[in-house]
């Protein structure tokens, strides 16, 4: 072996202990039952080795052998020894029997509870994922980690608890009871069990690198899958079920093909499995006649009793190696899936609350100094290249700017969603890094672009912002989002259902449901993303008045497309390419002849403003 795969191999042990001892850290609850699943399988074993023990017995009694006919032996005469050894039987079998239920209820418990415990620390893990850990892994493969990933471990935890131990178990007192009978007989499995092993992990070294090219695969189709039914209606619009299709069909038929060569890999256990029971049975039976035939099948010698429960012990130790090479199968799956859980268990996520954190927010001023942003470190590029502003508490600011020039990424600082490179982002004089993160989030509210509602009702939902607001904040917050319009209007009114991802509401009211969950945080900065865009102009002209006379001690950030929705703010800060291209007020900018002007008298050509809008 060359000192390269030596490496190789030295990393991927120590690889497999650190997935193995994360792991365990996951079994609370379930130690108990693991344990009581391995003594009750224990019991199952040693009942199961124990009958064909007993069965020579029985074997000799009805079939004494010649020479003891011949001295006038009787089976009548040995009929209440022969009852005694059935009884025995019966006994190891109801016991073995009985061992095998509890064993299979106590796996099943701790295998549930193990992977109950998986997916409720992968969840909550998650929670405190910042969107570039998501973006570290995708939304599809978190899914599929979170479900068939912890699913397929489960599965293997309880196939270990079971067969796994049964068949060490089984073949260590099966080659006890085997060697009592015939020592010289029982060196036949010193080839067999080599053989077998060296077959079984020759081939899960082979397999491992082909399931981890599926379990990629399986996110790509999951990923598939999830675009296509959220965008479905889109792709009914355009007519593109068939390439939709083709796509789809296209990551299955992979996953197909490489199941199969899998299994072609995996086919070979069985072969080998038959070749090496059928050869130690007829080594055994071969020379067990012979030793049968040299001592007369006398009582105290090598008789057809012993022959028989050799030929048992046979089969029970290599169906139990049978019984290791399926769960091996299993195991191989598994242990993709398992390295793909720990490796979200581990991820650290890059925004933590810091130690001796801040715990208020002062006011809604807020500050950029010098701030420099890249979503990828490597990037030779900022996103956002060297931000000054300082916005003062209460004030309405209009962000603006090209599709690309980083609107949404300015706002998303200030609720620390990401962390800057270079500089700093205060809100009420406090750098972001130096709060609690649900403090922070708690006063800086962020309605995002794409408005998302969860299955419930209006109630649920508005309550996401506040969860013990009253039916009159409920109503106030509804009041000044626009929203109480539409919802007085239907039959439950607050009560009224939401389907998931409120696609039984349209934009402009999915857009004022978020704003008024937004609101009911009483936050000291509202930040609005670009979410009036689907409402119209007289609509959004009644938000921002509301806003401007109900909440005055609100900072509100407000970032749009059209001139009409930020021309009356206090500021208004004009993007372009990452760098604060304009700053004033619209008077000011107008007079600048620069790029707001430039939007600004696109927009009027193009029928954005009219009479009444132009007038307010």
């Amino acid at each position: 072996m060359s000192a390269e795969a030596a490496l190789q191999q030295g990393t991927e042990k120590k690889e497999k202990a650190r997935v193995l001892k994360n792991l365990a850290g996951y079994m609370k609850g379930a130690w108990t039952f693991a344990i009581l699943a391995w003594v009750t399988v224990a019991a199952e074993v040693v009942c199961e080795v124990l009958i064909p023990y007993f069965s020579q017995f029985i074997i000799n009694i009805i079939n004494p052998g010649a020479e003891a006919i011949a001295q006038g032996y009787k089976v009548a005469d040995h009929t209440g020894e022969l009852f005694g050894m059935a009884g025995a039987m019966l006994g190891m079998a109801i016991l073995s029997c009985t061992a095998g239920i509890l064993a299979g209820v106590f796996s099943a418990i701790a295998s549930a509870r193990f992977g109950r415990n998986l997916r409720q620390a992968m969840y909550y893990k998650i929670q405190d994922f910042s969107f570039k850990n998501i973006d570290h892994f995708s939304t599809s493969s978190l899914i599929t980690r979170m479900t068939t990933d912890v699913t397929n471990v489960q599965n293997s935890l309880q196939m270990i608890l079971r067969m796994v131990v049964r068949s060490p178990f089984m073949m260590i007192f099966a080659l006890v009871m085997a060697s009592t009978i015939s020592w010289q007989l029982a060196l036949v499995f010193v080839g067999a069990i080599p053989f077998l092993a060296f077959v079984l992990f020759g081939v899960a070294i082979k397999v491992h690198p082909t399931f981890v090219r599926v379990f990629n695969a399986y996110d790509d189709l999951n990923a598939s899958v999830q675009e296509n039914l959220q965008g479905i209606r889109v792709v009914k619009s355009y007519a593109r079920e068939e390439h939709e299709t083709a796509k789809f069909g296209k990551v299955s038929q992979f996953i197909y093909k490489t199941f199969v060569k899998a299994e072609r890999l995996l086919a070979l256990n069985n072969p080998a499995m038959q070749l090496a029971t059928y050869a130690s049975m007829l080594v055994i039976a071969y020379f067990g006649s012979r030793m049968i035939i040299e001592s007369g099948n006398a009582a105290d010698g090598f008789n057809t009793g012993s022959l028989a429960s050799l030929l048992t012990y046979v089969m029970q130790i290599l169906m139990s190696l049978m019984m290791l090479s399926m769960s091996f199968v299993m195991i191989i799956i598994a242990r993709n899936s398992a390295e793909r859980i720990v490796e979200v268990l581990q991820e650290e996520p890059d925004l933590v609350s810091p130690a001796n954190a801040v715990t208020e927010v002062a006011d809604g001023s807020i500050d950029f100094e010098h701030v420099g942003f890249r979503y990828n470190k490597n990037s030779e590029k900022e996103v956002l290249h060297d931000i000054n502003i300082h916005i003062p508490s209460g004030a309405m600011v209009g962000v603006i700017g090209a599709t690309g020039s980083s609107k949404s990424t300015f706002v998303s600082l200030i609720a620390r969603l990401y962390d800057v490179d270079q500089g700093s982002v205060k809100v009420g004089g406090k750098d972001v890094r130096e709060y609690d993160l649900e403090v922070l989030r708690d006063a800086v509210a962020v309605v995002l672009q794409k408005n998302v509602l969860f299955t419930g009702t209006i109630r649920s939902n508005l309550l996401w912002g506040n969860p013990n607001a009253t039916q009159e904040h409920l109503e106030k917050a509804a009041k000044l989002a626009c929203a109480d319009e539409f919802i007085e209007r239907m039959q439950d009114k607050y009560d009224s259902p939401v389907e998931q991802g409120g696609t039984n509401f349209s934009g402009g009211q999915r857009q004022r449901l978020c704003i008024a969950r937004a609101l009911l945080k009483q936050p000291k900065v509202l930040i609005l993303d670009d979410s009036t865009s689907a409402v119209d102009t007289k609509t959004d002209a009644s938000i921002r008045h509301a806003f401007q006379t109900e909440i005055p001690d609100v900072t509100k950030l407000i970032v749009a497309q059209r001139v009409l929705s930020i021309k009356d703010c206090d500021l208004i800060v004009v993007l372009d390419q990452g760098e604060i291209a304009e700053m004033g007020t619209h008077q000011e900018l107008m007079a600048k002849n620069g790029i707001y002007r430039e939007t600004y008298d696109s927009q009027q050509k193009g029928g954005d403003f009219d009479a009444k809008d132009e007038s307010r």
